[in-house]
This record gives structure tokens, C-alpha cells and sequence, in this order.
């Protein structure tokens, strides 16, 4: 008597690490292009993924322009309108060593959803100050907004499934650049 163990949906890999690399190549390219004056532009990556891709958008920057735009990062823990359904937060630094005032601000992160969180990261820099202007950088951009936000730079735009997921991975947190689409069942699995 054998016994049939059902496999688990595996993820399929989207975007690789040079196709990632060609993203953040964009994204920084379209930063310098849309934003004469780089001395009012700050970077700022949301916890997790979003800071280190900040860091690379940073040095890609500097890299083309010879200017090292200013870098932050924000935690949106406090600031998520969906935390009591969400496991126990692991809380990062907020790190905004200079003044937002005036400035245009871009936040950076991995992937936009339903746009929440770029939401509560919105809410979390504006305690700290008041840009001219908020702009928003994203590697991939999978639909199923609720709330009317949308990037202004976007690496990719992925149409997916309520169900699946869509999962940036980088060297700097997972060893690897890539990204991935988890199929409804094993994303339900892990949820």
C-alpha cells in the first residue's frame, strides 16, 4: 500500500538577477531623468526589501550622475491599518538623517499590491516632516489595488491571481536576486 502525498504548487521564477539588475538600472536612469535638481531628491526604502533596493538605486545613481542622493528608511509597523490580523511585527529603525521639508521623497519598496503599505509608509514620513512631493518606486507592480495609489517608477508590471503571490528576493535578505510568482495553494500554505 502506497501512500500518495500530494506536492505543493512550486513557484515559478519570474525575473532573474539580470533581469532585476536591468530594473534597478531603469529605475535609477528614470530618477536622474525626471528630477533636474538631484539635491531635493531623498531616497527612503520601507522595511524590508525596499532598503536595501533603495541602497542600490543610491549607488546606480551616483554611479551615472556623480551625485549620492540622500538615503533613509522607514518602519510602517505603527502605521498598517491591517495589524491585528498580521503575526507579531519585528520592528526596524526608522533612519531619516536629513529634512524632508520641501523635498521630493521617493519611497522605495519591492512590490505594490494592494497599496497599503506605501499608504501607511506615507503616513509614517509625514510625522517626520513635509515633502514637496511623495513619489514611489517599486520592483513589481501586481494590481488588486484598494486604495488609488500607483507608482512612479514601476520595474515590472506582473498581473497575477488575488490568490498568488508575488515574492522579491535579494541577495542582501535571501542570498538570491529574484522574483517569483507562489501559486495560490503553496502562498495560502505559508500564510
Amino acid at each position: 500500500m502506497s501512500t500518495h502525498v500530494p506536492s505543493r504548487p512550486t513557484p515559478t521564477t519570474l525575473l532573474d538577477d539580470e533581469a532585476v539588475a536591468r530594473i534597478l538600472s531603469r529605475i535609477a536612469h528614470e530618477v536622474i531623468e525626471r528630477n533636474p535638481d538631484l539635491g531635493e531628491v531623498a531616497l527612503v526604502g520601507i522595511h524590508t526589501r525596499g532598503v536595501p533596493l533603495a541602497h542600490r538605486v543610491q549607488a546606480l545613481v551616483a554611479e551615472r550622475s556623480g551625485f549620492e542622493l540622500d538615503l533613509g528608511a522607514i518602519d510602517i509597523t505603527h502605521h498598517r491599518d491591517d495589524s491585528p490580523r498580521r503575526r507579531q511585527a519585528v520592528l526596524h529603525a526608522t533612519e531619516l538623517d536629513f529634512e524632508l521639508d520641501g523635498r521630493t521623497c521617493i519611497l522605495v519598496d519591492d512590490v505594490l499590491y494592494t497599496g497599503r503599505t506605501v499608504r501607511a509608509a506615507m503616513d509614517a514620513l509625514l510625522e517626520h516632516g513635509r515633502p514637496a512631493r511623495i513619489q514611489l518606486a517599486v520592483v513589481a507592480d501586481r494590481g488588486h489595488r484598494e486604495l488609488p495609489i500607483r507608482p512612479d517608477y514601476v520595474g515590472k508590471n506582473l498581473p497575477t491571481a488575488p490568490g498568488e503571490r508575488v515574492q522579491v528576493q535579494l541577495v542582501e535578505t535571501d542570498g538570491v536576486d529574484r522574483v517569483l510568482l507562489v501559486p495560490a495553494a503553496a502562498a495560502e500554505a505559508v500564510a
